[in-house]
């Protein structure tokens, strides 16, 4: 996924491709790039620059650390942190992404550029998200990081895109509770069943799978001999989602346990 960089970053980045640019970034072999060499420091963030605009994400986020190794005091090592950690990000190399942008954070807290920072970490983990029939600790990691990016920063551009893909987060684990839900229907243990349709209830429901949790209940109450709990969520599916096949299905099965309309 490729975002825009923070206008500060980009502005800087613009005034530096201006530069001339030494002949060794064009024509340099990369072990010759990476290779410690002293280098004054705008030629070493040109150098990076150069290879970040090539694609060569992974050599440009190398020689972004050399500008920190090399020149830890300039104001172009503070720069140089997050362009290494976006770097590492088009090179999907997330957990590099992370680390860098973290440390940014925890050296620069209250840097201009932190909501980009935070955006990054977001972002990082979002693109790890595993289908549902994998382990969603990384789902859980992107859901965190995109509320932290929303609490610290609710009026940053960062934080608008964070509250769309925050809603894709809690659908994806929604329907990961869904998924084990329905296991334990297929197993006969009901109670197990109900505890994972209700949580998509309480803490999921704005999400699409709502509905069908809400008609799972019907049936997982009714397996249970709870006749008036599968009414109460016939009756709330049916006041929010009238239309669908799951309120159908729910009403079906009220009529044919005799429990009423």
């Amino acid at each position: 996924m490729l975002f825009k960089l923070p206008r500060p970053i980009g502005l800087a980045c613009c005034a530096l491709a201006a530069a001339t640019l030494v002949s060794a970034c064009a024509t340099g072999k990369n072990k010759g790039d990476t290779h410690y060499v002293a280098r004054d420091v705008s030629t070493l963030y040109n150098s990076a620059k150069y290879r970040l605009d090539s694609g060569q994400y992974k050599l440009a986020a190398q020689l972004f650390d050399e500008v920190e190794r090399q020149h830890p005091y300039s104001p172009w090592a503070r720069r140089a942190q997050l362009m290494s950690a976006f770097s590492y990000y088009m090179n999907r190399d997330y957990t590099e992404a992370v680390s860098g942008a973290q440390r940014f954070l925890a050296i620069h807290p209250g840097n201009k550029d932190a909501p980009y920072a935070f955006y990054l970490i977001a972002l990082s983990y979002y693109e790890q998200i595993a289908d549902v029939t994998r382990d969603q600790r990384i789902t859980e990691q992107a859901r965190d990081a995109l509320g932290e990016l929303i609490r610290r920063y609710p009026q940053t551009e960062y934080a608008a895109d964070a509250r769309l893909k925050l809603d894709l987060v809690n659908d994806h684990l929604a329907g990961k509770e869904m998924e084990i839900g329905r296991f334990y229907q297929r197993r006969g243990q009901w109670l197990a069943a109900t505890l994972r349709f209700r949580n998509v209830i309480d803490t999921y429901q704005t999400t699409t799978h709502t509905p069908e949790a809400l008609e799972r209940l019907v049936e997982s109450y009714l397996a249970l001999g709870i006749p008036e709990e599968a009414k109460k969520a016939a009756a709330v599916l049916g006041a929010n989602y009238p239309g669908t096949k799951w309120y159908e299905h729910s009403y079906k099965l009220i009529r044919e346990h005799g429990a009423g309309a």
